[in-house]
């Protein structure tokens, strides 16, 4: 068994303006870092409209399909801009997070990884913003539970920024935990842990400024595994943000590439327990190239050695 790699050229078209975090040049910086891994490549799907229609209204693809410039770029909100290749960029990433769902799920891989940008786990119903489009791993885990008949998925966030897309498109959904750690207060300003999600399957774990690696690693242990583990979910999705790492610009976590490894080993954990080891992860946040690109080896590095255990 092996770890699949999931991205497309169509990301690149993304282009936002200058100044803007989110670049071409963090897809770059993840490419590279993983072009001597052996892999098993694959191009992203574009995403279907029915899979999309699992979180999201028809009025917001087609606001966001009618909005897409014809050159340079548009903005959507403060911090969310389309240019003329972003609508199927991000149907990309859609296509990408589902068929990596189609492939562990069908034992052609152990587990995978999709790089694709724009991010995710900041869209709403009818909301892009913090970059993102549509909630692509909300998508992705309604996908496996409708598409694909499971019956528990659970999803671990560990960017910096709460996924406050993921928790608002998921809040009544019983059949997916979801459980994020993110610095607080940070953007966008919700994920208190008194946010529990309609039937109690929300588990949010704020951090404060200056947390150390130890510090998250014990907050794991004691909150957030243990919720997952009783939960026992037939598959697992990670929302792989890494600007919790302490060189981001866009955050204040003192993480390294050492406990991102260690968190992944640690899901990998939970996954052989109950789900035969069956990991999806998708790119989020991550807005120092280095750090973007050291951390991102690190979570594959440990995707692929528990991959090739099976």
């Amino acid at each position: 068994m092996t770890t699949a790699f999931f991205t497309h050229p169509d990301c690149d078209l993304h282009i936002e303006p200058p100044g803007n975090p989110e670049q071409v040049a963090r897809l770059h910086a993840v490419t590279a870092a993983l072009s001597g891994m052996d892999l098993l490549r694959r191009d992203a799907d574009l995403g279907r409209a029915e899979d999309i229609l699992r979180c999201h209204s028809a009025r917001h693809i087609d606001m966001l399909r009618a909005a897409i410039p014809s050159q340079g770029w548009v903005g959507l909100t403060g911090d969310t801009y389309l240019a003329p290749g972003s609508f199927d960029a991000a149907l990309r990433g859609v296509g990408g997070a589902c068929g990596a769902v189609d492939l562990v799920l069908s034992g052609g891989a152990a587990n995978a990884f999709v790089a694709t940008r724009p991010p995710g786990h900041h869209a709403e119903r009818e909301i892009a913003m913090g970059f993102c489009l549509f909630g692509t791993i909300a998508i992705a885990a309604k996908y496996a539970l409708d598409h694909h008949g499971l019956s528990r998925v659970a999803i671990v966030d560990f960017d910096v920024h709460h996924g406050n897309g993921t928790q608002s498109l998921l809040w009544d959904e019983p059949r997916v935990v979801f459980a994020s750690s993110h610095e607080m207060p940070q953007y966008p300003g919700t994920g208190a842990a008194s946010e529990k999600g309609a039937h109690g399957q929300i588990h949010n774990l704020p951090l404060s400024a200056g947390c150390t690696g130890a510090e998250m690693r014990a907050a794991y242990e004691a909150q957030l595994f243990p919720a997952i583990d009783a939960f026992a979910p037939d598959l697992i999705l990670i929302s792989a943000g890494f600007d919790a790492h302490h060189a981001d610009p866009l955050g204040g976590l003192r993480w390294d590439e050492d406990d991102f490894a260690w968190l992944t080993h640690r899901i990998c954990d939970l996954a052989d327990r109950h789900c035969a080891g069956r990991v999806v992860s998708a790119l989020e946040g991550g807005y120092d190239l280095d750090a973007l690109a050291a951390s991102t080896a690190a979570h594959v590095a440990v995707l692929k050695e528990r991959g090739n255990d099976r």
